[in-house]
């Protein structure tokens, strides 16, 4: 039994569970040897217990172990310990793609064939060292923070053969082969068949295939029809719908013979979306018996008839015709045939012309010499396709908050500007009105003005255009405003110096606001822009940066006034900022408001007659203090000298309790026994308590 803190194989320390699945349960530890992460799969008891799972589990496991690439969470050791078997992989850390297509419905075909040319090189690598996965499905391929895709559960699919796969453990049903459902033999062109189903899911956010019971899931995959991406993403590329049907043919025959054809056809579809270069093979029409007709049988005989001279050639034309039945077994030579030698001349010369026409077309097409007029092509059609559809329509803003109104115009696609007025009517940052009217349609990426109110007491915004950033900064903290930065690209303004500003100089605006100022990143080149990633969770930050072509930095964890918990309330690169490919993006996560806390410096003094009547100065009383939230301060502490000095750091609660428990005893008394002798009677002993409120200090 596995348990946080314990420690196996004598070096891996368990410290937190991370994921659990159907044959195993996944957690984080730490390997003292190496001092590092790593993440422990460790077999689940059921399957434990089974003699035969087990051998093949190891056998599986051990083989994986022999794996490393890129796409590849690599196994770094297999062990057992005590009847816990376990893999030890490397930690990844990052999200599957199964909630990475969750999060954005559905992918691109560009992102999708990317994700699919890198899972293809990790099996292609499984399937050369003789490793079937069996179990390709979104649940084991994850994408990491820096935005590498890895296949995870090499081995450990293949271990689990028809006679230990429970219901448990069927929930990749939507993706498996016909063959693994009728339970038969599976090679590596199932692995092929599960990747199209993944590629699938990818494009359309849905499986092609689904049902109410894994029964009914694995009959639609051995006996249905395929249906096509196409059908629910109608703008998917040909070239991609038809390598997703190819990889999943019910016939192994007539799918991808290896991973490396596949990749060869995704990255053409990278290159060459709308082209027919997929080919579907029919090993049944190829390996049917075809038939010779006559005349058929007499151009075998003539091109391959020997003859020393024509009239030999006519002789035995004459023959031939005569034994045209018989003879076509007989093995000839046509190299004397002048007719022959220039029909293969010919042939030989045409096919030589298109040879060369093919390589002149694909060098001019990755050239671009045959690309201008494509493009203009494309992109008229582009416009004629998008027409009026690509407009958005004019909100109306009149009386909101500049913040507000520049969120709302973001979230449109529009660019807003602010031009601040001194007004007696708005108060200050609220808008008075925009260059455009609400209810007009425009088209996203339209920079929209709005005439904020600077209050009465607006002050002129100073001129920082052509100066570096620094000495932008500088003048506007003076002039009593902050600097916001962004950036953007420009062939005449130097790298790092302030290429534009909002509000313009001359304007003025209130004191303590924002002056957005665009530094230039010198002429534009290959880099991306930084997304808006506050106020997103930290999955959804991952997504959108991987989306965008850059990846996570370091994260780590404040209190936020501002933002709620889990949400990102900090990027180490301002929205807007352009950076280059892949850079990494430091995030902070919000852990909700700082929480105050109080202390507790004081002295109790004694009980009071009134708190206690029969209280004797002098005798033990227990004391008790408890905050409100129900926090034991103090635990029962016999006291007999008062006042008591305390001293409390910490406590999460603005007040509390402090309870005295004391004995009170009463005086003897003097009766008359049985005799009439007087005796004298002891007291009576009895518990009391009362409690008093108490005011902490917060620190």
């Amino acid at each position: 039994m596995i348990k946080i803190g314990m420690m196996i194989g004598e070096r891996y320390e368990i410290l937190e569970k991370i994921g659990t699945g159907g044959m195993s349960d996944v957690y984080k530890a730490k390997c003292h040897k190496l001092n590092r992460f790593v993440a422990v799969k460790v077999l689940k008891q059921e399957f434990s217990e089974n003699a035969n799972f087990v051998s093949k589990f190891r056998v599986e496991a051990q083989a994986a172990a022999g794996l490393m690439h890129p796409n590849i969470v690599n196994v770094y050791d297999v062990g057992e310990e005590n009847g816990i078997y376990y893999i030890v992989m490397e930690l990844v850390e990052g999200i599957t793609l199964k909630k990475y297509i969750e999060k954005k419905a559905r992918l691109s075909y560009k992102e999708a064939v990317s994700i699919a040319i890198q899972v293809c090189l990790g099996i292609e690598a499984a399937h050369n060292n003789h490793i079937i996965h069996r179990d390709i499905k979104p649940q084991n391929i994850i994408i990491s923070k820096e935005g590498k895709v890895k296949v995870t559960d090499f081995g450990i699919a293949k271990a689990a053969t028809s006679n230990t796969i429970t219901s448990n453990v069927m929930g990749s049903v939507h993706y498996t082969s016909p063959e693994q459902a009728r339970g038969g033999y599976s090679d590596e062109k199932s692995d092929i068949y599960s990747l199209g189903i993944t590629l699938f899911e990818m494009l359309t956010g849905r499986v092609p295939f689904n049902g109410e019971t894994t029964v009914a899931i694995a009959i639609k995959h051995i006996q249905e029809e395929m249906p096509s991406p196409a059908d629910f993403v109608p703008e998917i590329p040909s070239s991609v719908e038809q390598i997703v049907l190819k990889c999943c043919q019910k016939s192994p025959d007539r799918r991808y013979q290896s991973m490396g054809e596949l990749i060869e056809d995704l990255k053409q579809s990278l290159i060459n979306p709308e082209e027919a270069f997929v080919v579907f093979q029919d090993p049944d029409e190829e390996a049917a018996t075809k038939f010779i007709s006559d005349n058929e049988m007499a151009q075998i005989k003539r091109q391959s008839e020997r003859r020393d001279s024509m009239d030999e050639a006519m002789r035995l034309k004459s023959d031939m015709e005569a034994e045209e039945e018989e003879e076509y077994g007989e093995e000839y030579e046509d190299e004397d045939d002048p007719r022959m030698e220039h029909i293969t001349t010919v042939l030989t010369v045409v096919a030589g012309i298109v040879i060369c026409c093919v390589i002149i077309f694909f060098v001019g097409k990755i050239t671009g010499i045959f690309g201008a007029g494509m493009r203009q092509e494309e992109t008229v059609t582009e416009q004629s396709q998008t027409g009026t559809g690509d407009t958005v329509i004019m909100i109306d803003l009149k009386g909101k908050s500049a913040v507000d109104a520049q969120k709302e115009l973001k979230e449109l696609g529009l660019v807003p500007q602010l031009t601040y007025v001194e007004s007696e009517a708005y108060e200050q940052n609220m808008v008075i009105e925009s260059d455009i009217t609400p209810g007009t349609k425009i088209k996203p990426g339209t920079t929209v003005t709005l005439t904020v109110s600077a209050g009465m007491e607006g002050r002129e915004v100073p001129n920082v255009v052509g100066y570096t950033y620094e000495d932008a900064a500088r003048q506007l903290e003076a002039a009593g405003f902050t600097a916001n930065r962004t950036e953007g690209y420009s062939a005449d303004v130097e790298k790092g110096n302030v290429m534009s500003q909002n509000p313009v100089s001359g304007q003025k605006a209130p004191v303590g606001s924002a002056v957005t100022v665009t530094v230039s990143a010198g002429q534009e080149d290959n880099k991306v822009m930084v997304p808006n990633l506050l106020g997103k969770t930290e999955e959804d930050a991952m997504v959108i940066l991987t989306e965008q072509g850059l990846s996570m930095g370091t994260v780590t964890e404040t209190n936020s006034e501002e933002y709620a918990a889990y949400m990102v309330c900090y990027q180490s690169y301002s929205e807007g900022s352009f950076v280059d490919p892949g850079t990494p993006v430091d995030l902070v996560i919000s852990i909700g408001p700082a929480t105050a806390t109080y202390r507790y410096n004081g002295s109790i003094e004694a009980p009071t007659p009134e708190e206690a009547p029969g209280y004797v100065p002098g005798n033990p009383v227990n004391i008790t203090i408890v905050a409100e939230d129900g926090k034991i301060i103090m635990e029962s502490t016999s006291v007999t000298t008062f006042p008591f000095s305390t001293n409390y750091y910490g406590i999460k609660s603005p007040r509390g309790t402090i309870t005295f428990t004391y004995t009170e005893t009463s005086e003897g008394t003097v009766a008359e026994d049985e005799s009439g002798a007087q005796v004298v009677l002891p007291g009576t002993t009895e518990t009391k308590s009362f409690t008093r409120t108490v005011e902490f200090v917060q620190e």
